[in-house]
């Protein structure tokens, strides 16, 4: 289907692709009206900005199939998944997931029927403590980074291939791989903590890393960490700068911010999208499911009597009290598919990683929409017409779950 292909077949046609969008899409200094908004568009020393005056109320082309294509986690013989926190779909339409919880690296096959461990904490030489993500490179190929370990772990079938170490900084984290093989990565959070104005960001680094050579190589730095209101131990509905990769490029976000911006692997800006949302800001209801999270959590990690339980819950509530009125974030982590789409969560104080719906962007900044996933559901993955994602029943038991993806 058009827009969500196979990685393989991906790098090739995907240069040629966002070319010919650049070239359809806008010409410099003019202004359409794809949709319901006015975009304008502008070149300005070598960099492609697209504006939208508002923010389009545009469905994607392409939706979630009714049913999923498999489900595993909820039949007798399934693994049990604990916190499953990273995924890939391999060409298949098999599976591969991290557990943190199990310390496991699990691989499903493509029907969903059958799994199999295929690395756990403390066996062997492909051993994993805290997988954080991980991309794979072909049928049975995956390549697994290790906060924990400080190492990169290539697995080709049930054997490591080869192991690779990082940079021994555990606020690094490999964030992509670009276009000529090198490792791009980002701070996962800052490098030192300290305390800083509200108004003031804690900064991050893009790098490249040479798996042969070892050399680390900043190439942009970036707004990572904000600071904390006057008066508060933390800012609970804080923004945050994310980095993410998308065919081979930085993608960078502030979630306070209407904005995506694309850089090269030396730094440079390519391309920035922005847009004019109306602002969201935090009312007393919106905190009515934050509350019952909180105290439904406090129940399951505290061993407290009720009265106690409760004064910790307001505590907590507090600091959201003192945030009433202010704008929460535009969206939450942003993730990219395999073909360099930008995908958009909306954003949630609670279970914010199930962000439906999502909003999605073309490399070429095309606006191409929002698209609805089920209740309880956490996308890790998009590629080949397919979804991977995380289901939560009522219980907060987690299912692995394939959706098959239609139109585009």
């Amino acid at each position: 289907m058009k827009g969500l292909r196979r990685r393989a077949q991906v790098i090739p046609t995907l240069l040629a692709a966002i070319a010919l969008l650049g070239s359809l899409f806008a010409c410099t200094g003019e202004s359409a009206t794809p949709g319901d908004v006015p975009v304008q568009i502008m070149d300005s020393a070598g960099v492609r900005i697209v504006t939208y005056e508002g923010t389009p109320a545009t469905v994607a082309p392409f939706h979630l199939a009714p049913d999923p294509r498999y489900r595993h986690g909820a039949n007798a013989g399934d693994y049990t998944f604990q916190l499953v926190n990273v995924g890939r779909l391999f060409p298949d339409g098999g599976a591969v997931v991290a557990d943190r919880e199990n310390s496991e690296l699990v691989v499903l096959s493509p029907d969903g029927k059958t799994h199999e461990v295929l690395a756990r904490q403390g066996e062997g030489p492909g051993e994993l403590i805290y997988p954080y993500s991980m991309f794979v490179l072909g049928q049975d190929s995956v390549l697994v980074p290790d906060n924990r370990l400080s190492r990169l772990t290539l697995f080709v079938g049930d054997s490591v291939a080869r192991i690779t170490s990082l940079p021994r900084a555990a606020h690094l984290g490999v964030a992509g791989i670009g276009l000529s093989g090198e490792l791009l990565l980002k701070n996962r959070y800052p490098a030192v903590y300290r305390t800083v104005l509200e108004d003031e960001w804690l900064p991050g680094h893009m790098s490249l890393f040479d798996t042969e050579t070892g050399a680390l190589d900043t190439v942009a730095s970036y707004d990572n960490w904000p600071g904390v209101p006057p008066g508060l131990p933390i800012n609970p509905i804080r923004a945050l700068g994310e980095v993410t990769v998308a065919a081979g490029h930085f993608v960078y976000t502030r979630s306070d911010r209407p904005e995506v911006t694309w850089r090269r692997t030396d730094g440079t800006v390519e391309r920035i999208v922005r847009w004019r949302p109306e602002p969201a800001l935090l009312t007393e209801e919106l905190l009515e499911p934050v509350e019952a999270y909180d105290r439904m959590m406090g129940r399951m990690n505290y061993e407290v009597s009720d009265a106690r339980l409760e004064e910790l819950v307001q505590e907590g509530m507090s600091w959201y009290r003192a945030m009433l009125g202010r704008p929460m974030p535009l969206f939450g982590t942003p993730f990219a598919d395999a073909d360099g789409n930008v995908w958009l969560p909306s954003y949630r104080m609670t279970y914010p990683e199930e962000g439906s719906p999502y909003t999605v962007i073309s490399p070429a900044g095309e606006w191409l929409g929002q698209v609805e996933t089920p209740p309880r559901f956490r996308i890790l993955d998009v590629t080949g017409g397919l979804v991977l994602g995380v289901l939560r029943d009522d219980m907060d038991v987690q299912s692995v779950v394939v959706y098959e993806v239609v139109g585009g």
